[in-house]
C-alpha cells in the first residue's frame, strides 16, 4: 500500500519485517504472525471490534473480553506493533548493551577497576536483543489472546460500512469498533532518499553486522537514542538536524545536558542543517547538507532516518464508514469517539502522545466510554514520558518554555543534582529536577528531571499531579538515603523554605524572644 502524504510504502510481509530468520525472530514470528494461523468462523455480531494489534489494540481487546464482551482482534502485520517488534522492546535492549560497554571502558578511569583491552561484539548484543524480544512476545501472542476469548484474525481489516468490517473475506459486524492501527515512521522529501536504501527503527533492528559510519537524520528522542547507542558500540555517527539544539521540545538546559552527553561519546552532531541531497556511491552514501551558510557532506555507510510518524489510515476504508481523518491520523473527540459513533480510536492513530503507556491508558478510556456509555476524557490524563539517553529526560505536564509560550505565571524549583548525595556518589550528577507551580502555591504543573533514572523517578511526580498531591506533601514524606530519588523530596524542601517570608521570619523571632 502507498500513502499518499509521505509516498512510503508498507509492508505487510512478516518475513520482510523481521530479519534475520534465526530462531529467535521464528520464535517471533511463531507467536505474532503465526504461518499457520487459521482465522476463526466470525460470530454474528460482536461487542467489540479492534482493528490493530499494537498497544492499544491489545488492551483493548483483553479488557473486553475479561468482562465479558464478545471481541475480534485484526492484525494484518504483527502482533504487539512497534512496541514490541521494533521500538520499546528492542532499543531499550541494545541500549542497555551500550551502556555497560560504556560503563566498562569508564570503569578503570573512574572507579579503579580492571582495564578493558577487547572489543565487544555488536553481533551478541543484537542477538541478546533478538532473545529477549521472542520471549516477552509470549505475552502478546495470537494463541495467548485466542485463550482468553479474542477471535484473532490476521489479515487485512477494512470498512465496508458504518457497522461492519471486512477480513480476509469474512464480514465480521459490530456493537461497537476501536480502530488502533498506529504510526510508521515518517520519509523527508529529500533529492535521493528513497533510492539510498535508508534505515528507520523498522529495520534498524535487523542489522547484524555495526555500521562503521551511521547518519542520523533527525535528533528528536529516537534519533539521540539510538544516535548515542550506536556510538557507544563503535560506529562513527553523524546526527544531522534542522533545529538548533537536540531535542527541541525540551527546555534548552535539560536538552543541552544530552548534547554535551551525546558528543562526550564522540557523536558529530550537525544542528541548524538543512540537507540538499542524498547521494549513493561505490563506497556507501554521501549527505549534503548546509550549514549556517556553508555547504558540507559527510560519508556514511547505513542512514537512519527518525523525523516522526506517519499515521496508518490508508486501506481501512474509513470513508465507508464515515470516519474522518486528515494527515495526523483519525479524528476523536476528547471521548476518543470517531465521528461515527460506533466506532473510537486510540494510540498513536489518534493521539499527540506518542507512548506505549499513553496507548495503554487511551484503551481502558475507550473500552469504559464504548462498552459502557462511559464519558471519561483522555484531556484529564497526567501523561509523563521519558527519552532514554544517559542521561534520560523525563517530563510531566508542561514545561517551563511552553508555560511562558502560553503566558502562565509559574514559580520554577529547580534542584541541581549535584546536590544530591547519590548522585554525587554514583558520578552521574549532570542534571537537575526543575518543579512547576502556580506563584505561592504548591500544586504541581509540570516537571522536568534529566538523571541517569529519571524514568524511573518521574511516576512519583506523576501520581501527585493525578491525585492532587502537592509539594508541601511531598516534603512531609520520609525518601530512603541515599537516593538519587531525594532530588523530588528535596524540591519539597526549597518549596517550604519559600514560604518562610520576611514577615512569617520576623514572627517567630518574636516568638523566640518571648519565649527564650
Amino acid at each position: 500500500m502507498t500513502d499518499p502524504h509521505q509516498g512510503a510504502t508498507i509492508d505487510t510481509d512478516p518475513d520482510q519485517l523481521i530479519a534475520p530468520l534465526d530462531d529467535h525472530n521464528q520464535e517471533l514470528l511463531d507467536n505474532v504472525h503465526p504461518a499457520e494461523w487459521e482465522n476463526p468462523q466470525p460470530a454474528e455480531r460482536y461487542h467489540l471490534v479492534v482493528i490493530g494489534g499494537g498497544t492499544a489494540g491489545l488492551v483493548s481487546a483483553a479488557g473486553a473480553a475479561g468482562l465479558g464482551a464478545r471481541v475480534a482482534l485484526i492484525e494484518r502485520r504483527l502482533l504487539g506493533g512497534d512496541c514490541l517488534n521494533t521500538g520499546c522492546v528492542p532499543s531499550k535492549a541494545i541500549i542497555r548493551a551500550a551502556r555497560a560497554w560504556h560503563e566498562a571502558r569508564r570503569t578503570e578511569e573512574r572507579f579503579g577497576g580492571p582495564r578493558v583491552t577487547s572489543e565487544g561484539s555488536f553481533g551478541q548484543a543484537m542477538e541478546r536483543m533478538r532473545e529477549l524480544r521472542a520471549r516477552i512476545s509470549k505475552n502478546d501472542s495470537a494463541a495467548r489472546f485466542r485463550d482468553l476469548g479474542v477471535d484473532v484474525f490476521i489479515g487485512d481489516g477494512h470498512f465496508i460500512a458504518g457497522d461492519a468490517v471486512d477480513v480476509a473475506g469474512s464480514r465480521l459486524r459490530f456493537r461497537r469498533a476501536i480502530i488502533a492501527t498506529g504510526t510508521r515512521a515518517a520519509a523527508l522529501p529529500i533529492p535521493g532518499l528513497e533510492e539510498s536504501g535508508y534505515l528507520t527503527n523498522e529495520t534498524i533492528f535487523s542489522l547484524t553486522e555495526l555500521p562503521r559510519r551511521l547518519g542520523v537524520i533527525g535528533a528528536g528522542p529516537i534519533g539521540c537514542e539510538l544516535a548515542q547507542t550506536f556510538a557507544r558500540f563503535g560506529s562513527q555517527v553523524a546526527l544531522i538536524e534542522v533545529a538548533p539544539h537536540v531535542l527541541p521540545r525540551e527546555d534548552v538546559d535539560a536538552a543541552m545536558i544530552v548534547q554535551q552527553a551525546l558528543l562526550d561519546d564522540g557523536v558529530d552532531l550537525q544542528c541548524d542543517a538543512v540537507i540538499d541531497l542524498i547521494e549513493r556511491t561505490q563506497d556507501g552514501l554521501t549527505v549534503f547538507y548546509e550549514h549556517s551558510g556553508e555547504k558540507r557532506q559527510v560519508e556514511v555507510d547505513q542512514l537512519l532516518v527518525s523525523v516522526g510518524r506517519t499515521p496508518n489510515v490508508e486501506g481501512l476504508g474509513l470513508e465507508a464508514a464515515g470516519i474522518e481523518f486528515d494527515h495526523f491520523g483519525v479524528k476523536v473527540d476528547d471521548n476518543l469517539r470517531t465521528a461515527n459513533r460506533r466506532v473510537f480510536a486510540v494510540g498513536d492513530i489518534a493521539s499527540a502522545y506518542k507512548f506505549t503507556h499513553m496507548a495503554d491508558a487511551l484503551a481502558r478510556i475507550a473500552i469504559q466510554n464504548a462498552l459502557f456509555f462511559g464519558r471519561a476524557k483522555a484531556s484529564d490524563l497526567v501523561v509523563p514520558w521519558c527519552t532514554y539517553t544517559q542521561p534520560e529526560i523525563a517530563r510531566v505536564g508542561i514545561a517551563e518554555h511552553e508555560a511562558r509560550g502560553m503566558q502562565i505565571e509559574v514559580e520554577a524549583h529547580t534542584i541541581p543534582l549535584s546536590s544530591v548525595d547519590r548522585a554525587v556518589l554514583d558520578g552521574a550528577d549532570e542534571g537537575f529536577l526543575r518543579i512547576l507551580v502556580p506563584p505561592g502555591k504548591d500544586k504541581i504543573l509540570g516537571a522536568v528531571l534529566v538523571a541517569d533514572h529519571a524514568g524511573d523517578m518521574i511516576g512519583e511526580l506523576a501520581l501527585a499531579m493525578t491525585h492532587g498531591i502537592g509539594l508541601g506533601k511531598i516534603a512531609s514524606t520520609i525518601h530512603p538515603y541515599p537516593t538519587q530519588a531525594e532530588v523530588i523530596k528535596k524540591a519539597g524542601d526549597a518549596w517550604r523554605r519559600g514560604k518562610l517570608t520576611p514577615t512569617v521570619k520576623k514572627i517567630f523571632e518574636l516568638f523566640f524572644r518571648v519565649f527564650s
